[in-house]
């Protein structure tokens, strides 16, 4: 009988580690995605916009 607690013990501690780095990697995840999309608003802000030329098709900055 002692080796299923023991067994039992090693599966729910691998439960709860598992658990916690789930928990961990989502709430880092986070964390660098906020950062992410508020340097990305930044840099596009500077950013000159592009206006089709009509007559050939290619994107050219606004004047």
């Amino acid at each position: 009988m002692p080796p299923v607690i023991v067994w039992g013990l090693g599966a729910l501690g691998a439960t709860v580690i598992g658990r916690w780095l789930v928990k961990e990697a989502r709430r880092i995840n986070a964390e660098l995605h906020s950062a992410e999309a508020t340097a990305s608003k930044t840099e596009r802000d500077g950013m000159p916009r592009l206006e089709r030329d009509p007559k050939t098709g290619i994107y050219r900055p606004a004047r």
